[in-house]
């Protein structure tokens, strides 16, 4: 079983972050082959940036994406750049603070961003919400082996802020995911965070 992943973005939306956790993650945690490459452009900030993770109960013999299992999109221009990399089965999943524009008839949209604003008050903390959601939506990562990447991999100081983070998308993923039976188009709609 091969599953592949990419998360895509903005420079400074923290998407080699998400990626090196994710892979931490699946790989040191949950005991998975993988391997994560990542591109960014030459802006520091604002240029497209993104992660790939690859993972497998078998050794890898190709480290970067194939056809896209799940699509990570934290902005409109890497969902408009990326989408067609995906498989007709795959999973769309966007911060729909910044994607309002879907290109495919099924996608979860969740205000990654806007939550880590308005419920934690760091909005740099927009990536570990969007983690979050990504496990709870998609299952291709325990939550302990998350919250353990996580917490190993950012700076000291940071864990609570990091764990709520993880929650915060968690939940949103919970509410978003009731619902997914009854439309094709999944969208956040509560306007309380």
């Amino acid at each position: 079983m091969r599953f592949d992943v990419r998360l895509s973005g903005s420079g400074g939306q923290g998407i080699i972050v998400m990626g090196i956790i994710l892979a931490e993650a699946i790989g040191v945690y949950d005991g998975k082959y993988v391997a994560q490459t990542q591109s960014y452009g030459p802006e520091a900030r604002g240029g497209s940036s993104k992660a790939e993770v690859v993972f497998s109960d078998e050794e890898i013999d190709y480290p970067e994406a194939i056809k896209l299992d799940l699509l990570l999109a934290m902005s409109q221009k890497s969902c408009d750049e990326y989408y067609e990399d995906l498989k007709p089965e795959g999973t769309l999943i966007v911060d729909s603070t910044f994607v309002t524009q879907f290109p495919v008839p099924e996608v979860f949209a969740i205000p990654f961003t806007r939550i880590a604003r308005e419920k934690l008050g760091k909005e740099m903390a927009a990536n570990i919400v969007a983690l979050g959601a990504m496990g709870q939506l998609t299952n291709i990562v325990s939550r302990g082996a998350l919250e353990k990447a996580v917490i190993s991999r950012l700076p000291r100081g940071t864990e609570a802020l990091n764990r709520d983070a993880l929650r915060a998308g968690i939940s949103a993923a919970k509410r978003v995911g009731k619902n997914h039976a009854l439309s094709q188009r999944i969208v956040w709609e509560n306007e309380d965070l």
